[in-house]
């Protein structure tokens, strides 16, 4: 603890300063934060030491390590709870005090202990390369893989890269390069990959999602970001419903059922009621996981309020509620007799009867859950049951992981954190009351997404080294492993003699500077995927020193402290510690040094102080710097404040007086319930004490005097307690129990220095608004017995509230209840219905009769039934619940229905008939389902209702799904009304056809289908292609080819004319001749030698050269040899050349044009 104290008292990592003489102090006075403390510590990224020059120099890595210890700060109110508990009370105190303040000096601040882990995490890793060495890029900031959009906002997808020379960015959508500069909305940050899309000048963010992934590249490598999906965030409006009064028996389970719209991410749901009061949860009533609102059994005095289920949506910051439920619960009122008023059991005073526990969620006996590695596992069991059962976990074969599992939910819910494979198995929920138990078996399966065990690493190699990369993940399935290099497939990659891949492993042998490269390792299964990037470097560095020279730590005496030489070399040079220029190695004993070459003092003595070397070696040359050490006194409150009680209006001083390091600065605070104190007008705060004029009832609390130096903190707490309200009366009695009247006696509390001057008696009952009390009477605060007047047919429970000039006290507890007495019930249930619950059968159901319709205990139900227009004879029985089933019934049928109501004191009034129905069957298919489509944008349908509905209709479904040809698209759900026997949908394109199935439904379900398919539109596809192939690109092209092609014939002919033919062209148009039309119309040469006119049958073959008998020449002859050839663009490639004697008696020789130049030349 002392270790641990004076570590945090900046000799964590100390305090680093300036060489100049006066070395400037942390924070100038103020606490040590967070920040400057990590400053000290040199965090590096990842495991890289960073110089402690500046938090705005310190990686990204060090401040979300340094974001999740400021989280830690509920440690300081943990240690000030411990401390309260220790504290001594009243004026012995002070005899205790050196033991307390001991401890209470042991206790470093909270962000020095967080600082403290993160140096400690920072002690093992690569070094890493400085900035002003060449080096491949590496990605330092990136956007999660589930990148979720506020729709409002313009879109940020981060990706930042470093390296040297710095990298270049380009980005792939959906696996294909996405071209920033085509889209104006779309610009990416200078010096930065990250891409920022513009929404202020309209546009909609949908058409953006997709999966991104950022290249950053220089000279010697690619490295590469996640693989990043984008998605825009949803919160969709609550559909519109009218929903009626739940009405529901006092004992019944009731599920109030949420259905919140789906949102992206999902919503959080709870309950309230409309007016945004919320809905107290217990063990009897809580809301599931799934954010249903679960009755275990309902109680009367669940109807004093209505039931709202809410959705928050996380980018929107938007709540929407739905329509609030309406309980109606029907109760029954026990017998009038005021011995039931000590009755133990409030169910069975009430006359619930009780029932067997049965479980609501999940149902059945058996269920199964798979959850990934590393997530939560959330098990529920939610059941009924009267009593409200309890819920208890257990898991076979084992024991719950206690360091991980807690309950929730009033137990009804089993939470496991962290999962692992261990956590794997069947688990169980026991739910039992006074009348059983039953179990839910729920079995586990422990899936996991990749993860690692062997991430690679940067690889910082001298020429000629060896080494290597090793990528070792694990998961269910077990991942694959796939490497990578400056982004593409290591197997296309070129051959490289000194490297071996070997599975998981990369090997390299004696590397040289063209070694440089960035490798990818991606290992993924069906859950997941990871990315790593690792360059290999190639250097060759002497030692250099990375942090400034010559720094100033000061620490406290006692305290551990860590002294850091952040330094870089290729080869990694070795590191040695040296204290004033002595030439022994400093290791072992009091000292000890990490492989990073840090050098850590296990406890700071005085003799500790001085200046210590660190010295960096290898190959190429040694480098060193020094770090002065001073040691410091530890900072005490030697004097601290005591408990005290004060009247209202007195004044109280608190003391508060520290010993400390002279050469440190000291600031002394005040915390009042461990938050800062408001100095007002009313106090007064000097060096050694804390004043409060006039006390008033806000000032009780907790006061914790805070002793800081630059380096180090104390702190002592105390109690103030303020007299002022009475406290309440205790040990209520109710005595003279009459008809119409009782005696009510208290105990009075308390006055607290300050007479009662008066009682206020308050009453609830438990029929009409449970938990609501109100004023019955009031009294002289002389008095402590009052006889109180009742009203008939009351459940009553009484409290007494104490006044006085400060105010009123808290309520008494409670007393028993008393109850007057009953009759015969002078009416019956109401809500009578008939209604089938299988096509064989009819639940009848009515609305459970109140306490103040009951009129006694044990009431009951005579039901009796028989089927309408008919002479049967009434069925009955006795029912004490608030439904009874009939069986073997027709399929629905009418029948006539009446419920009576009955108790110990007689039978109620003969009831009405109603008429209910048996049970429904599944409807037949909808007649006369027709498509029609009026045009290319609508789609129009029509149906009429089934010829057989066999019950009530409450709706049809509609199933459509786009094809075109074999392609298809998503099913897509639509659901109408029973009254809707029309529906007009958009298409999405003009082209797809549509198949529709529709059915009907009724309440057993979907019945027969009939399926219909939209006609065939007309093919607009190639008319329009037509319309537009003159702007195109590759006609404009052709055309020019072609042209290009008649100006080279028009060459041909004139050279063939120069050698002594007659070849007049009567030119006529401008487009090339055809082979097999040699009309003068058609624009074909005029040959004066018949002899040489081409065969009246020739043609163009398939591969688009002419055919033909003879040939007198062709430009191939022309050429230096081989084949003339044509560019891209249709031009003749080759040169013309004079043919010798021999070629020219040759030239007539040849039997087939070889190209569609050749066959016209030879025309010719």
């Amino acid at each position: 603890m002392r270790r641990l104290a004076a570590r945090g008292a900046a000799g964590d990592a100390g305090e680093v300063a300036a060489p100049a003489a006066d070395s400037t102090d942390c924070a100038r006075g103020r606490h040590p934060s967070p920040r400057r403390l990590i400053d000290l510590c040199a965090i590096w990224d990842p495991g890289v030491f960073l110089p402690a020059v500046g938090w705005k120099r310190a990686s990204g890595f060090a401040r979300r390590r340094l974001n999740e210890a400021e989280t830690l700060n509920s440690v300081r109110e943990a240690q000030l709870e411990l401390l309260e508990a220790a504290r001594p009370r009243g004026p012995g105190s002070r005899e205790r005090g050196p033991v307390l303040r001991m401890a209470r000096q042991q206790q470093p601040p909270p962000w020095v202990r967080a600082a403290f882990l993160l140096c400690l995490l920072s002690l093992s890793g690569a070094i890493e390369i400085p900035m002003d060495l060449s080096q491949p890029p590496t990605i330092t900031k990136q956007s999660v893989k589930d990148h979720i959009v506020d729709p409002r906002d313009n879109i940020l997808i981060e990706c930042e890269a470093k390296g040297n020379p710095a990298p270049s960015f380009h980005w792939t959508r959906n696996s294909r390069f996405f071209n920033i500069a085509k889209d104006p909305r779309v610009s990416m940050r200078r010096r930065s990959g990250t891409l920022v899309i513009d929404f202020r000048s309209g546009g909609r963010p949908e058409e953006y999602e997709g999966e991104y992934q950022c290249f950053a590249r220089n000279k010697f490598g690619t490295a590469l970001s996640n693989r990043i999906r984008l998605q825009v965030s949803k919160s969709p409006l609550w559909p519109k419903e009218n929903l009626d009064p739940v009405v529901v028996q006092e004992g019944a389970p009731l599920t109030l059922q949420c259905n919140p719209p789906p949102g992206l991410p999902s919503p959080v749901i709870f309950w309230m009621s409309s007016s945004m009061e919320p809905i107290t949860q217990d063990k009897r009533v809580s809301q599931g996981h799934n954010g249903d609102l679960y009755f275990s059994n309902v109680m009367l005095q669940d109807m004093q309020t209505d039931y709202s289920c809410n959705a928050r949506f996380h980018f929107t910051h938007t709540i929407q509620q739905k329509n609030a439920f309406t309980l109606k619960v029907l109760t029954n009122n026990p017998y009038n007799d005021s011995s039931l008023r000590n009755h133990p059991d409030i169910y069975s005073a009430r006359g619930v009867a009780e029932r067997t526990p049965s479980f609501m969620y999940p149902q059945g006996t058996a269920s199964s859950q798979m959850v990934l590695r590393g997530m939560d596992l959330v098990l529920e069991c939610i059941a009924s049951g009267v009593p409200t059962p309890d819920i208890a976990w257990y898991k076979k074969g084992g024991d719950l992981p206690s360091d991980k599992a807690k309950f929730e939910n009033f137990n009804k819910a089993l939470r496991i954190t962290n999962v692992s494979e261990e956590d794997s198995g069947e688990y169980f929920c026991l739910a039992s009351n006074k009348m059983g138990s039953i179990r839910h078996t729920i079995s586990v399966r422990v899936k996991a997404a990749p993860y690692w065990l062997d991430e690679p690493k940067n690889l910082i190699l001298a020429p000629g080294e060896d080494g290597r990369l090793v990528c070792r993940a694990n998961g269910n399935p077990k991942p694959t492993v796939q490497w990578m290099v400056n982004g593409e497939p290591l197997q296309s990659a070129p051959p490289n003699p000194n490297r071996e891949v070997a599975g998981d492993t990369i090997i390299f042998r004696d590397t040289q500077i063209s070694s440089r490269a960035v490798y990818q390792c991606n290992t993924s299964n069906e859950h997941g995927y990871l990315l790593a990037n690792a360059f290999v470097s190639v250097l060759d560095v002497p030692p250099r020193m990375l942090s400034p020279r010559n720094q100033l730590i000061r620490v406290i005496l006692y305290n551990r402290t860590r002294l850091d030489c952040p330094f870089f070399g290729s080869p990694i040079p070795t590191l040695r510690w040296f204290k004033n220029g002595q030439g022994s190695n400093l290791d072992g004993g009091n000292y000890h040094v990490y492989e990073n070459g840090s050098l850590e003092i296990k406890m700071i003595r005085k003799e500790d102080q001085g200046i210590y070397t660190c010295v960096a070696t290898n190959i190429l040359g040694k480098a060193e710097n020094q770090v002065r050490l001073e040691v410091k006194d530890p900072t005490r409150i030697y004097r601290m404040p005591e408990d005290q009680v004060a009247k209202r209006g007195t004044t109280v001083q608190l003391e508060c007086r520290v010993k400390h390091d002279p050469s440190l600065k000291l600031t002394v605070s005040w915390l009042k319930d461990d938050e800062p104190l408001y100095i007002g007008n009313r106090m007064k705060k000097e060096d050694d004490s804390l004043t409060i004029f006039g006390v008033a009832e806000r000032d009780q609390g907790s006061y914790t005097c805070v002793a800081s130096t630059e380096l180090d903190q104390d702190l002592a707490k105390a109690y103030l307690t303020v007299l002022g309200r009475p406290d309440r009366p205790r040990d209520l009695e109710l005595t003279d129990l009459a008809e119409r009247s009782v005696r009510l006696t208290w105990i009075p509390g308390d006055d607290n220095n300050s007479p009662i001057t008066d009682y206020v008696v308050q009453f609830e009952e438990d029929q009409f608004q449970p938990g609501v009390w109100h004023d019955h009477s009031k009294f002289p605060g002389s008095v402590n017995s009052a006889v109180l007047q009742l009203s008939p047919y009351v459940n009553y429970q009484f409290r007494v509230i104490a006044i006085n000039e400060v105010g009123s006290s808290h309520p008494s507890l409670p007393s028993e209840r008393y109850r007057t007495s009953g009759a015969p019930p002078e009416s019956n249930p109401a809500d009578v219905k008939g209604e089938g619950t299988r096509k064989n059968n009819m639940e009848i159901t009515w609305t459970p009769m109140n306490a103040t319709s009951a009129f006694g205990p044990n009431l009951r139900y005579i039901v009796k039934w028989r089927r309408r227009e008919t002479r049967e004879t009434w069925n009955n029985v006795t029912v004490w619940g608030s439904r009874y089933v009939v069986g073997q019934t027709p399929v629905y049928v009418p029948y006539e229905i009446r419920v009576q109501a009955e108790n110990d004191f007689g039978k109620g009034p003969e009831p009405d008939t109603v008429i209910g129905y048996s049970g429904e069957d599944l409807p037949s298919a909808p007649r006369r389902f027709r498509v029609r489509q009026p045009n290319l944008e609508t789609i129009n349908l029509e149906w009429d209702h089934p010829e057989h509905p066999n019950g009530i209709l409450i709706g049809y479904t509609l199933k459509y799904v786009a094809f075109n040809g074999t392609k298809l698209g998503k099913q897509i759900v639509e659901n109408f009304s029973p009254n809707q026997t029309k529906f007009t949908m958009q298409r999405a394109d003009p082209v797809s056809r549509y198949r529709f199935t529709l059915s009907a439904r009724t309440q057993v379900g979907s019945g027969e289908a009939a399926t219909e398919e939209s006609p065939a539109p007309p093919n607009e596809a190639y008319t329009n292609n037509q319309a537009d192939i003159a702007t195109q690109g590759w006609f404009i092209g052709l055309m020019c080819a072609i042209a290009l092609l008649v100006l080279i014939l028009l060459i041909v002919c004139f050279i063939k004319r120069s050698r002594g033919g007659k070849y007049p062209v009567r030119e006529k148009k401008d487009v090339p001749l055809g082979p097999e039309d040699p009309k003068e119309e058609d624009g074909s040469f005029d040959y004066s030698d018949e002899d040489n006119k081409p065969l009246q049958g020739s043609q163009t073959s398939l591969d688009g050269t002419i055919k033909q008998q003879e040939s007198d020449d062709s430009l191939v002859d022309y050429g230096e040899g081989g084949e003339g050839q044509f560019n891209e663009d249709g031009s003749f490639i080759g040169q013309y050349t004079v043919k010798k004697d021999k070629e020219e008696t040759e030239g007539n020789e040849s039997s087939e044009a070889t190209s569609p130049v050749n066959a016209i030349y030879s025309l010719a």
